[in-house]
């Protein structure tokens, strides 16, 4: 909670990153196992590359308050490059379903032994953009 009694701008980062691990699961390697994401994002995408986060943009459009009911996440594929996709974003107020916050984040497929970026697949990126 930040000086206000709101929810701190370092734990919505922390939010969006559960809202994402939850809607499109743990990356390979990485983690533990548990039930599938409900969306992969990773399907056809090789063992040998990670998904590294390349930039977050936060947009706070209303104080997000602490409440008794947990805030509602939506998440979906906002573009899809040749070695990377935007993750948008909004989370809303539990309580009335006001959109407090909007929010991006770049991710970066990149091949593990190079530290390279690596292109998507042709099947890959249409599965992708599916999801937007």
């Amino acid at each position: 909670m930040d000086a206000y009694g709101h929810v701190n701008n370092v734990r919505v980062a922390a939010i969006l990153e559960e809202a994402r691990v939850h809607a499109f699961g743990v990356p390979a390697g990485t983690g533990a196992a548990g039930p599938p994401a409900p969306v992969s994002l990773l399907d056809g995408v090789p063992g040998t590359v990670h998904t590294l986060i390349a930039e977050h943009r936060i947009r706070y459009r209303r104080p997000l308050e602490y409440r008794t009911v947990p805030a509602r996440v939506w998440v979906w594929v906002a573009a899809v490059k040749a070695a990377s996709i935007e993750v948008a974003y909004s989370i809303r107020d539990g309580v009335d379903g006001t959109e407090c916050v909007t929010a991006t984040t770049t991710m970066v497929f990149v091949d593990s032994a190079t530290g390279r970026p690596v292109r998507l697949g042709a099947s890959q990126r249409e599965a992708l953009q599916r999801l937007s």
